[in-house]
């Protein structure tokens, strides 16, 4: 059984990793053109890295047979938890430790990844819920 959850988690970290490769892309994107600062940079990436994660989460993570009128709003409310922290976790390491905002994004990405695997996990894609 703990190889079968430690598979998943490395499974659920894979498909963040595409996620979250869409979320660092807008970031940089929009941070080098000027087009907005860090923090929102950050967010919009986070919101396309959420619908990207929910697709494959459902199919390749957790191969998931619970009806999506059941999984998808509990896993929009895990991202937007996860939105949350990210974004708090973004003001307070570049606004106030003054951190670089790579190093800062790679923190929360961290932070945000074990926050919602367990909520997914447990929540979302659960059909015992």
């Amino acid at each position: 059984m703990k190889n079968f959850k430690l598979f998943r988690f490395l499974k659920y970290a894979s498909v963040g990793a595409a996620g979250t490769a869409f979320q660092y892309m807008i970031l940089i994107l929009l941070v080098s053109t000027g087009s907005t600062g860090p923090v929102t940079a950050s967010s919009v990436g986070a919101i396309v890295g959420a619908i990207t994660n929910y697709i494959l989460n459902y199919h390749f993570t957790f191969r998931s047979n619970v009806n999506h009128s059941h999984s998808a709003p509990r896993f929009l409310f895990v991202a937007i938890i996860g939105f949350c922290v990210n974004w708090a976790s973004m003001i307070a390491m570049v606004h106030v430790f003054d951190l670089q905002y790579i190093l800062a994004q790679i923190a929360s990405t961290g932070l945000v990844l074990m926050l919602t695997y367990s909520a997914n996990a447990k929540w979302s894609f659960n059909p015992k819920q």
